[in-house]
């Protein structure tokens, strides 16, 4: 299991920095369409909102696939993993994400629902207005708790945590 986990500490490392980069597009795009009502910016920021949760969707399905060996499939996997990784598994891991956190990404996981089932221009920008707003504060939570997990598998791993130290010198 070493080798996948070393893989899914650096997924992890890595998806978190362009989840960096999402967020501050979704909040730069915000203050331009609220500059210029321009609805190309409404468009890129429904994209970079739905970027997010994939993206934080896939760390969530590696840590499902690799450390649970379980991931919740069918009508309602999405919102299982969510579930999933909010909760302790007793001699296996602790929770991956905080129940605050939780909630946070359930929003995004709702919106890209949207995203991906309606026309564009049928965007509420409110809303929209909203979730980019709140992005920068859920991305926050989202960081702190997979730097808390990445801790437990290097502790978990110690092999791993060594070798990443001797790599960055």
């Amino acid at each position: 299991m070493r080798p996948e986990v070393r893989l899914l500490i650096g997924r992890i490392e890595g998806d978190l920095e362009d989840l960096r980069r999402v967020v501050e597009r979704a909040t730069r795009f915000l203050e331009q369409a609220l500059r210029s009502e321009e609805e190309a910016y409404w468009d890129a920021i429904a994209l970079n909102l739905h970027g997010f949760y994939s993206g934080v969707e896939r760390i969530l399905y590696e840590i499902a696939r690799v450390v649970d060996q379980a991931v919740p499939e069918g009508p309602h996997g999405h919102e299982e993993l969510l579930r999933q990784a909010s909760v302790e598994i007793p001699t296996l891991r602790p929770a991956v994400l905080r129940r605050s956190t939780r909630d946070c990404l359930d929003e995004y996981r709702r919106f890209r629902h949207v995203v991906r089932n309606v026309y564009v221009f049928v965007f509420d920008r409110a809303r929209l207005r909203e979730l980019a707003r709140g992005l920068p504060k859920c991305f926050e939570d989202v960081s702190h708790d997979l730097q808390a997990f990445r801790g437990f598998l290097e502790r978990l791993h110690p092999e791993i945590s060594s070798s990443t130290q001797r790599e960055e010198q």
